[in-house]
């Protein structure tokens, strides 16, 4: 019978016979099998490793409402919105620390954030947050487009286009047109996101109808203020479609699942290439007096 482990030093050293100038070995074999028919594998019916979850975190705050949802991509998952308001920033880390539980920090394997368009101060909010974040767990971080996210919750994954807009300030629209081809890749940006003003939009959704040789579907936020754009202003009856009013913070699930498709198809991007697009600036510049 053969040891599993023979030390075989000392034998090495007494052969040598101390001599001077003749080291002694100390070799230490390991696991030393002399079977001459090894079977290469005892268990035909190995149990698999546990799979770990890779969980994914959404942060949603280009509106007073904030948005997060967690899902591992398999099935499990959660979300919630809160209409803070004013209070966004100061109850943004409260509410991430308590909807995060049970799961942890150590627990993400990545985070997607709502890069915008939408309001300024909360898209600034969110994006820091979320690269702060990221770069101290040293995950990926995916930066999804407001207006993607829109898309890819309201299509049907058919590979129609989805032309979404909303209000922005100046009589201007934030719009842009996506296509969905299903559910496990993220939606294709047609026309990418922009700034354009009423008429600008129409003409883009005419060009979009005349050039492409797919369905158009229309996804349109109506003014909530003052009421001065009308649904057709947006494009409704330029797409024939039927105008929604959704709420952007909902529409934080598909900015999770936007990421975990990109996140399966084997993305992996580093937080530093997450931007925000705000699409205007918060501050007017008030026109020259100058001639």
């Amino acid at each position: 019978m053969v040891p599993d482990s023979v030390a075989v030093g000392s034998a090495v050293g007494s052969a040598a016979g101390d001599a001077p100038g003749i080291p002694t070995l100390a070799l230490q074999v390991t696991n030393l099998n002399l079977n001459p028919n090894p079977n290469p594998n005892p268990n035909p019916n190995p149990i698999p490793p546990p799979v770990i979850p890779a969980y994914g975190l959404a942060l949603h705050t280009t509106t007073p409402h904030l948005g997060l949802a967690l899902g591992d991509g398999a099935g499990y998952g959660r979300h919630q919105t809160w209409n803070l308001g004013r209070d966004l920033a100061s109850q943004l880390q409260h509410h991430l620390g308590e909807f995060l539980q049970p799961q942890t920090w150590q627990d993400l394997a990545f985070i997607a954030v709502a890069q915008g368009p939408g309001g300024f101060t909360g898209t600034r909010l969110g994006m820091v947050t979320a690269r702060t974040l990221a770069q101290f767990l040293d995950i990926p971080l995916f930066a999804v487009s407001t207006l993607a996210a829109l898309a890819w919750q309201a299509g049907p994954g058919d590979g129609s286009a989805i032309a979404v807009c909303f209000p922005a300030r100046r009589d201007q629209v934030f719009g842009g047109i996506y296509q969905k081809m299903g559910d496990d890749r993220p939606p294709l940006a047609l026309v990418p996101d922009s700034v354009l003003t009423a008429d600008q939009w129409q003409t883009q959704l005419q060009t979009q109808l005349r050039d492409q040789d797919i369905p158009l579907r229309l996804l349109a936020r109506l003014p909530s203020q003052d009421g001065s754009s009308s649904p057709d202003s947006l494009g409704s009856q330029a797409a024939g479609a039927i105008v929604a009013n959704p709420p952007e913070a909902e529409a934080v699930t598909a900015v999770l699942a936007i990421a975990q498709a990109a996140w399966l198809q084997g993305d992996r991007p580093h937080w530093s290439t997450a931007l925000p697009f705000y699409g205007q600036s918060p501050v007017v510049t008030p026109p020259s007096t100058h001639p």
